[in-house]
């Protein structure tokens, strides 16, 4: 009587790996993901059909130089977005000014220079939790801080609500995103890379400035301009450090007096002009939001563009 061995565990996890078997519980959240994917595109696309459909009638009246240099107005047949766009255009370059130095520095400290013991898992975990603070939070802080107890600086003529107050309150709201995102691109850079600077002499600023930068800059830059994407869309903080809803001049005034006046932004036109009950409004409001797709859109391509020269250049 012929005795059969017991198989061994290499010949049962060969079974096992060629058996046709089917994950009927791997397909089905397949199919579950695919449908979430699908709806979600759906849904996108009608809100984008929508609005496009909503502002046929300004782009049939009028041309989009019109639009965008025109005045901001009560009639709707003549209104613009001029101070709306310049308006968003100083800010973002007040909020970069502010967030990027600041939170790639602090990106650098934080991932070089700091010693990995309690204090510095707290600040990361704290600057973690920020990223995630619902952006009216950083609107009461502007409030409280840039409006209220520094109004006399900020903007002493209209008690504090002005460009200098918006832009120091974006520049809070992405700058946890902003060294975050850093620091991230900063602890991909291998350790080899670092070695080797060691190794022919460089002093710690010399491998941080010649070899660990260049390589991190295009995940740095992807991250800080997308996170002033999300400034740019932002309407609830400037509504409460002074943004302006109706339509205003601002004269023969200087740069350093614009700073510190009224101000408009386009996220803050958006929810002032869909308030309004006159159709006009409506179809601007459509038009509006068109053109801060697109220049969400070009933020976006800008990012891809400078990662992937960066990335060529390494």
């Amino acid at each position: 009587m012929a005795v059969t061995s017991a198989p061994t565990a290499e010949v049962l996890v060969r079974r096992s790996l060629s058996a046709k078997k089917r994950d009927v519980r791997g397909r089905v959240f397949e199919a579950v993901l695919i449908l979430t994917l699908l709806v979600s595109m759906a849904v996108l696309v009608v809100l984008l059909l929508d609005v496009a459909l909503d502002s046929r009638s300004v782009w049939g009246e009028r041309t989009l130089g019109n639009f965008l240099t025109s005045q901001l107005s009560a009639d709707p047949a003549t209104a613009g977005i001029r101070q709306a766009l310049v308006g968003s255009l100083i800010l973002m370059i007040f909020t970069a000014a502010i967030a990027f130095p600041l939170g790639i520095s602090a990106a650098i400290f934080l991932e070089e220079y700091a010693e990995d013991n309690r204090f510095a898992r707290i600040v990361n975990a704290n600057i973690r939790n920020l990223a995630g603070v619902p952006s009216i939070v950083y609107g009461l802080l502007g409030l409280a801080l840039f409006v209220k107890i520094l109004g006399g600086i900020t903007g002493p003529e209209v008690e504090g609500r002005s460009v200098i107050s918006g832009g120091l309150t974006l520049g809070l709201l992405v700058l946890p995103i902003v060294i975050i995102t850093s620091v991230e691109a900063l602890r991909a850079v291998p350790n080899s890379i670092r070695e080797g600077a060691f190794g022919v002499g460089a002093t710690k600023w010399q491998m941080i400035r010649h070899h660990v930068l260049p390589v991190a800059a295009p995940g740095i830059l992807t991250g800080t301009i997308l996170s002033l994407g999300r400034a740019f869309g932002e309407a609830a903080p400037l509504l409460l450090v002074g943004g302006i809803t109706t339509f205003f001049q601002s004269g023969d005034a200087t740069p350093v007096e614009q700073l510190r006046g009224r101000f408009s932004a386009m996220p803050v036109l958006v929810f002032r002009w869909a308030s309004l009950p006159q159709a006009g409004f409506r179809a601007l409001t459509a038009a509006l939001i068109v053109v801060m797709l697109v220049a969400l859109l070009l933020i976006n391509a800008t990012a891809i563009y400078l990662r992937n020269r960066f990335e060529k250049e390494l």
